[in-house]
């Protein structure tokens, strides 16, 4: 049976791209907004202050965000995205320990147990002759099953490069540096990475007869 790279349901909705993009960043601006301005929000509703510190402050805000996004996504689509899925199911269990504990430790290892979760899976399924990547894509774009392994291969590598400069900047820096880090570090990195797979993508593409 072929490996089908992405589900092909003609039922499927899809949502305009920038409120994609919102509501994938937004819990992560919410984070960044409650850890830099915990003690501001903590004063003027003072409730909030039993839950501690700017860091814990944020960790609830994201936990709390990062359920609307994915309640919206599936609203509005009918569907959750694996990857913001995976992301959110990890944010809330790492979150609730970060709160239960009080132990900033949980919420700091959860891009690391994120990006090795995603990067295992990736290549894991190549050991096993599959290319999951086209469904973290969603269908996107056909490639050869070549073009597939190699991105999918470079994307599994990837994601255990992010995994360890998660681990070198919680451990080597302050708090605040590693939240501004996980919110206007990670992106642009992976932004760039994403468009140096370009090439490989536009030689392994599939053209579609009526669409060459």
């Amino acid at each position: 049976m072929e490996f089908e790279h992405g589900p092909n349901d003609p039922t499927r909705k899809e949502m305009s791209p920038l409120l994609k993009l919102a509501l994938e960043l937004g819990p992560l601006g919410v984070f960044f907004l409650f850890n830099a301005r915990g003690e501001q929000i903590a004063a003027a509703l003072p409730v909030l202050q039993a839950v501690g510190k700017p860091i814990f402050l944020a960790t609830a805000a994201f936990m709390i965000a990062i359920t609307v996004s994915l309640v919206v996504s599936l609203w509005l689509t009918k569907r959750l995205p694996i990857m913001p899925l995976v992301s959110g199911v990890v944010v809330l269990v790492f979150g609730a320990l970060t709160l239960w504990l009080h132990d900033e430790l949980f919420i700091k290892l959860k891009p690391t147990i994120v990006n090795c979760l995603f990067g295992s899976i990736l290549l894991g399924g190549l050991l096993f002759g599959k290319s999951l990547l086209g469904y973290v894509f969603d269908s996107a774009f056909k490639l050869t099953d070549e073009g597939w392994r190699k991105l999918t291969f470079r994307w599994g590598v990837f994601f255990f490069v992010l995994a360890i400069i998660n681990e070198i900047v919680w451990r080597s820096f302050s708090t605040d540096f590693w939240v501004s880090f996980k919110v206007f570090g990670i992106m642009p990195i992976t932004l760039i990475f994403t468009l140096t797979q370009l090439p490989l993508i536009q030689k392994h593409a599939i053209i579609e007869e009526g669409k060459a």
